[in-house]
């Protein structure tokens, strides 16, 4: 009798900052993680606001995904799935992009629109909590920001915005650290670009998708995040309190954090500004992280 074939396969998550590669073993119709990585590519960086991705940003691009293929096929992956969002999705020369990772790579890009976006974040948030009490989700990205609210018979309403920290580096100038004019111009900038979508919602549970609220954590509690499938509690008030440290935090200050990647060093008072605004607006009272997001969806 032969040994059992092992069945795995790859997820690129192909962000406007980050690409996330996840390999997980499917076993029996439910999938294991073997491993999982992340590079801050920065694939916005310079064009996203044009809606352009530029040579360097693709040179980043190729690079990582050169490594991330290595990588799979090491684990013994024959099908990866990679998934193209904001910048890919907005950009003018998206065709050159994708045809030049599969002529150069060997890997085809699916690029999804913001509403399929926000379809796999909660696919993969919904996997590890539950929704007895209607909840927002946001997801944190470099181009885009998608808003899920969800109860227990699913989603109610979803928006994909185009307000993420990537875009708001490039668009405004601010001082070091901000002050607390600019915080108001750019929460004005949010309520502008939000479109009316947070005016009918009622909820008080806040659940932030991996990425910038992964630093949240380990700015709270000054420790890696443990690696787990379920959602974890965010203690509100140190949280909220956190927020407001990291807003007004200083580059230099940030450049020194060791709890902070270095991806998100320049951009994270813009991802603290915006939960704090949501948080402010809808009046949230309980706040978690969920360990998953749109590449655990994608499974």
């Amino acid at each position: 009798m032969g040994e059992a074939k092992i069945n795995r396969k790859a997820v690129i998550d192909l962000g406007t900052n980050t690409f996330n590669l996840l390999i997980v073993e499917l076993i029996e119709g439910k999938w294991r993680r073997v491993h999982s990585e992340k590079d801050g590519v920065a694939l916005g960086m310079g064009g996203i606001n044009q809606k352009m991705i530029t040579d360097d940003a693709m040179d980043r691009a190729e690079k990582a995904l050169l490594h991330f293929k290595e990588v799979a096929h090491s684990f013994g992956v024959q099908e990866i799935k990679a998934i193209g969002t904001s910048a890919i999705r907005d950009a003018k020369n998206q065709h050159d992009f994708v045809e030049r990772i599969r002529t150069n790579v060997g890997i085809d890009i699916t690029v999804i629109s913001g509403d399929e976006e926000a379809d796999y974040i909660y696919q993969g948030v919904r996997k590890t909590i539950d929704f007895e009490k209607p909840s927002l989700i946001m997801d944190i990205g470099g181009g885009s920001t998608e808003f899920i609210l969800a109860n227990e018979f699913g989603i109610l309403q979803k928006v994909s915005l185009n307000i993420g920290v990537s875009r708001i580096f490039q668009l405004f100038s601010f001082s070091d650290p901000v002050n607390s004019n600019e915080v108001k111009l750019l929460e004005e900038w949010l309520e502008e670009q939000s479109q009316g979508f947070f005016d009918q919602i009622e909820v008080k549970r806040l659940i932030g998708a991996s990425g910038s609220f992964e630093t949240f954590y380990e700015l709270i509690h000054n420790e890696t995040i443990p690696s787990l499938d379920a959602a974890i509690n965010l203690p509100f008030s140190e949280f909220y309190n956190e927020l407001d440290t990291l807003i007004y935090s200083t580059q230099a200050e940030r450049d020194i954090n060791p709890w902070i990647v270095p991806i998100r060093k320049k951009m994270a008072p813009f991802a603290a500004i915006k939960t704090k605004w949501v948080i402010d607006k809808l009046g949230i009272t309980e706040t978690y992280l969920s360990p998953y997001s749109l590449k655990e969806g994608a499974l």
